[in-house]
C-alpha cells in the first residue's frame, strides 16, 4: 500500500487513470482499489509505454534552475524511486530521492547560482572510491533522462546548494558527491553550444555509424560549465575507450557522457575498454 487517501480529487484521478490505461491497450479485470492502481506494476507499465523516446529526451533535456510550485505526483515519485532502486542495485550506489525539501536551495550559494523554487532533488551518494564520481554521473543521468521522459526538468548541481543531513542517509564510508534538482521548470531551458565531433573524437571519420551516433549523443550531455572535457576513441569491433580531461567534476561528466553514448549507439552494445 502506498498510503493514498481517498478524496474527490483521487476519485477523479482514479477514473482518469482507468481511461489512460484503456487507451494504451491494457485491460484490467476484477475489482482494483485506488491504492492498488497507483502502486501496481500495471500503472508503471502504462506510463512507460507512453514515455518519449530516449533520444528525444536527450535532445529536449536542458538545464533548468527555476521551478514552479507544482508538486511531484505520487505516480511520478513511484517511477523515479523504482528506477533509483534499480540503479542502486546495479551500481552499489546509495542515491536517494528527496521530495518537498526546500532548505538545500535556501542559501546564498543557491541564489548565486540563480536557483529558485527547488523542493525536490536526487542526492548522489555512494561508497568512497576512485569510481564514485563517474558512477554517480552515469546512473544519475539515467534518472535525469527518466525525469525528462516523465515531463520533469532538471539541473546537475555540484556546489551551489547546502547539505541537509536529515533529508537523506549517508552511511559510514559513503559520500555525497552532488545533487540533481528536479521538478517542473518555469521554462524548458535552452540548448548550449557544443564542441564538434572531431574535437572529442579525432579519428571519428574512420569509425562506424553507431560510434558516430554515440558521440553525437555524448555531446548533448550536461557537463560542468559546459566544458565537455572528454574523448571517445573507437578501438575496433564494439570496443570504445572513454577518457576524461582535467577540470571540475570531469569524472562525473564522463559518466554522464558515457550513458548518453550508449543511448546514441543503441542497439549496438558497447564494450568499454
Amino acid at each position: 500500500m502506498c498510503g493514498y487517501m481517498a478524496s474527490s480529487y483521487n476519485i477523479k484521478k482514479y477514473v482518469y487513470l482507468y481511461h489512460e490505461i484503456n487507451e494504451i491497450g491494457l485491460s484490467l479485470t476484477g475489482s482494483v482499489e485506488l491504492t492498488e492502481l497507483f502502486c501496481s506494476p500495471i500503472l508503471v507499465l502504462a506510463r512507460k509505454r507512453r514515455l518519449m523516446d530516449i533520444m528525444q529526451a536527450i535532445k529536449e533535456r536542458h538545464s533548468v534552475r527555476a521551478f514552479t510550485d507544482e508538486p511531484l505526483s505520487p505516480e511520478t515519485i513511484l517511477q523515479l524511486k523504482q528506477e533509483i532502486g534499480t540503479c542502486n542495485a546495479q551500481s552499489g550506489l546509495h542515491m536517494q530521492l528527496v521530495v518537498d525539501e526546500p532548505e538545500a536551495f535556501d542559501c546564498r550559494m543557491a541564489k548565486y547560482g540563480k536557483f529558485s523554487g527547488v523542493r525536490n532533488y536526487l542526492a548522489l551518494i555512494g561508497p568512497k572510491g576512485s569510481n564514485l564520481d563517474e558512477d554517480c554521473g552515469y546512473y544519475g543521468e539515467r534518472i535525469v533522462l527518466l525525469a525528462q521522459q516523465l515531463g520533469l526538468n532538471s539541473c546537475w548541481v555540484g556546489m551551489t546548494y547546502q547539505k541537509v543531513t536529515d533529508a537523506y542517509q549517508i552511511n559510514d564510508g559513503e559520500k555525497l558527491t552532488a545533487v540533481i534538482a528536479l521538478g517542473y521548470g518555469e521554462t524548458q531551458g535552452k540548448p548550449h553550444k557544443t564542441k564538434g565531433l572531431e574535437d572529442v573524437s579525432p579519428d571519428i571519420s574512420q569509425a562506424p555509424d553507431w560510434f558516430k551516433r554515440g558521440v553525437e549523443a555524448a555531446l548533448l550531455a550536461p557537463t560542468a560549465v559546459n566544458q565537455q572535457k572528454f574523448v571517445f576513441t573507437y578501438e575496433g569491433d564494439n570496443r570504445v575507450h572513454a577518457k576524461h580531461g582535467l577540470g571540475f567534476y570531469a569524472k562525473m561528466d564522463l559518466g554522464i557522457a558515457r550513458y548518453h553514448f550508449e543511448c546514441g549507439a543503441a542497439p549496438q552494445k558497447v564494450m568499454w575498454v
